[in-house]
């Protein structure tokens, strides 16, 4: 088992490695990025949880979701009419800017109010909060090798930082909602224009109250 798993850690390492393309310049990038500050917000930081930040995510990444919405291997109606608007150059300097902006911290999740009207829901507590948190802590640092879901460092790092040469994005102090939304769409096989489906593989395993704690494990990351 541990022969396997280190062979996939290995795998996840190198799986996310892309053809190079020319840098951007972020300049230009700041005015070519002017219709996606009403979803993506001012630099890059949405005020919208169900719309990712853009800011200081390596600029590979955006690169290579940006022409996948172009070509359609990324499937979102709105994002594919924008992408599809771009010229590569557009492109480039569109994620340069973005790269070079930073990203906005979020606040700790609070107790979600009792509903009076469902009285088979308990209201939530600030330690049900630390308990969800430190399952997400968990799953992030060591996954669950029982069941092969790997742990979230191996390709994302230690403070979620991301790997830039592997183009494995950067996660810290991204909306909850959005990573919730985003690995349940891997779960789901909605999404799949990663290497070799290695989220699909990795989501589907996991239970949504895992996907919950990880994602808001993740969202007050720094």
């Amino acid at each position: 088992m541990k022969t396997k798993w280190l062979a996939f850690i290995l795998l996840a390492s190198t799986a996310g490695s892309g053809p190079v393309m020319a840098e951007g310049n972020g300049s230009a990038g700041a005015e070519k990025s002017a219709t996606c500050v009403s979803c993506h917000g001012e630099h890059g930081n949405s005020m919208v949880a169900t719309f990712p930040k853009l800011a200081q995510q390596h600029a590979t990444y955006l690169e290579k979701q940006l022409l996948a919405f172009k070509n359609g291997t990324r499937k979102d109606p709105m994002m594919a009419t924008i992408a599809k608007g771009l010229s590569e150059k557009d492109i480039l300097d569109i994620a340069a800017y973005y790269e070079e902006q930073k990203i906005s911290a979020n606040a700790l999740p609070k107790p979600e109010p009792d509903d009076d009207e469902d009285d088979d829901i308990p209201a939530q507590t600030e330690a049900d909060i630390q308990k969800m948190l430190s399952q997400g802590a968990d799953l992030y640092r060591n996954g669950d090798i029982a069941r092969e879901v790997s742990a979230c460092i191996a390709c994302h790092g230690p403070t979620a930082e991301g790997n830039k040469p592997a183009g494995f994005p950067s996660l810290k102090s991204q909306h909850a909602d959005y990573l919730i939304k985003t690995l349940t769409d891997f779960k789901n096989g909605n999404r799949s224009n990663n290497p070799d489906n290695m989220m699909v593989m990795i989501a589907k395993k996991m239970t949504l109250d895992e996907i919950k704690a990880v994602a808001y494990r993740i969202s007050v990351m720094k």
